[in-house]
């Protein structure tokens, strides 16, 4: 969520009205999350000025680690010099701490191009959005667990009943500190995620939502009592359905 708010930012002020505008304060503490979206608190190094050049080697972006070579354009400005700036700050501070973790697997090699095309700069702006917008509808459309093995099948569901919340195993990136709280596309992608943690037991789907609309489903590691709710939904281990409370 906010490599994707930034990336659309980075958008905005590479096509802004004035002209390609560059942060030459590029720094996390320079931007903060209001109702979803990353927001730039300080344009006081905020500038629209391009690098003037006479020739190729003018045009040279340095950082501390690399060094980009970049065109000099016909009207005598390093071209897209500062949206490239803004692209490869974005990489260094943000992408590099916050792409590589959390996703689910089968869409870490889109998050890892994305990565490597900006860290080398391959990627302009333009580019990035776009790959960032294809990795999102995968995500909210589920696309990526096509082929995957049906174990739904393997879990006895109860319905009119849920589970009574409290402290439990913990998992990662769980969405609370007291157990292990996940993002899922559906029953049957939690049942995979509780099939590959051993303490796992049963789950149940909750009525939460995650910025994208994805439910959270809470995972539990013993069957809990169970709570007469007409909207729920719990999900339980055939291996575990043998204990004494069942």
């Amino acid at each position: 969520q906010i490599c994707l708010s930034l990336v659309k930012l980075l958008f905005y002020l590479a096509h802004s009205p004035l002209g390609s505008i560059v942060l030459l304060d590029f720094q996390p503490r320079q931007f903060v999350m209001v109702d979803g979206n990353l927001k730039v608190t300080d344009m006081d190094d905020a500038s629209t000025e391009e690098l003037s050049c006479k020739e190729d080697n003018d045009c040279t972006l340095d950082f501390p680690t690399k060094s980009f070579p970049l065109k000099c354009s016909a009207a005598g400005k390093c071209e897209g010099i500062n949206e490239k700036k803004n692209l490869f700050n974005a990489y260094r501070y943000f992408f590099t701490y916050l792409l590589p973790h959390s996703a689910p697997p089968a869409l870490r090699p889109f998050l890892s191009d994305i990565l490597n095309a900006t860290g080398d700069l391959r990627y302009g702006i333009n580019e990035t959005v776009k790959a960032f917008e294809k990795v999102l509808h995968l995500y909210k459309s589920g696309l990526y667990l096509q082929k995957r093995p049906l174990l739904l099948k393997d879990y006895i569901s109860l319905k009119g009943f849920r589970t009574v919340e409290g402290e439990d195993y913990k998992c990662w990136p769980s969405y609370s500190h007291l157990g292990c709280l996940l993002s899922v596309h559906s029953a049957e992608e939690a049942a995979a995620m509780c099939n590959s943690q051993s303490q796992c037991q049963s789950f149940i789907i909750t009525q939460r939502r995650t910025w994208t609309g994805r439910p959270l489903a809470l995972f539990q590691s013993s069957l809990t009592d169970l709570i007469p709710d007409a909207n729920a939904v719990v999900y339980i281990k055939q291996s575990a359905s043998s204990g004494k409370r069942l």
